[in-house]
């Protein structure tokens, strides 16, 4: 199931039939998600917000990420998408927060965290992380994160 618009209406599936409330904080995918999850009519009933938290200086303002954080780790990490999360279900008082952060190219990228190198945080409670690292052209690499983020989100869900 890769199909964005299936993943979405699995994930808007879930959370209406468990009365969950979700936020998400994107900066590689621009909004993506949020768009593709609020495409969907109903979604206000499940959908709190969505952050595309770009620069640095919005993590840290909008979602509380340490400077240190950003410092030590970059704002392509595990860290910092975890604190992300993490901030974002502080601050949203929502049951599940997604934070995608990456380097979707053509440049930016670097030997340690190359084009495609994507990071991923849900938060149900306690932050689950993920890197992946996506294959071809900044459309492809934004394509790809979209849809694991949505996978990943099926899977942390929270049954109640």
């Amino acid at each position: 199931m890769d199909d964005l618009d299936s993943l979405a209406h699995a994930v808007a599936e879930r959370m209406l039939t468990d009365g969950l409330w979700l936020a998400t904080a994107e900066s590689c995918t621009g909004g993506w998600v949020a768009k593709v999850l609020t495409d969907i009519a109903g979604s206000s009933g499940w959908f709190e917000r969505g952050l595309v938290t770009y620069s640095n200086r919005a993590k840290q303002e909008l979602l509380g990420v340490p400077t240190a954080l950003l410092e030590a780790h970059g704002a392509v990490s595990g860290e910092v998408v975890a604190a992300m999360a993490s901030g974002l279900r502080s601050r949203a008082a929502v049951d599940v927060a997604l934070a995608i952060s990456g380097v979707a190219g053509p440049g930016g990228g670097t030997p340690d965290k190359p084009v495609g190198t994507v990071w991923f945080a849900w938060d149900a409670g306690m932050p689950r992380t993920a890197c992946l690292h996506f294959a071809g052209d900044r459309e492809a690499v934004r394509r790809q994160a979209v849809a694991h983020a949505l996978r990943g989100l099926l899977d942390a869900l929270p049954s109640r």
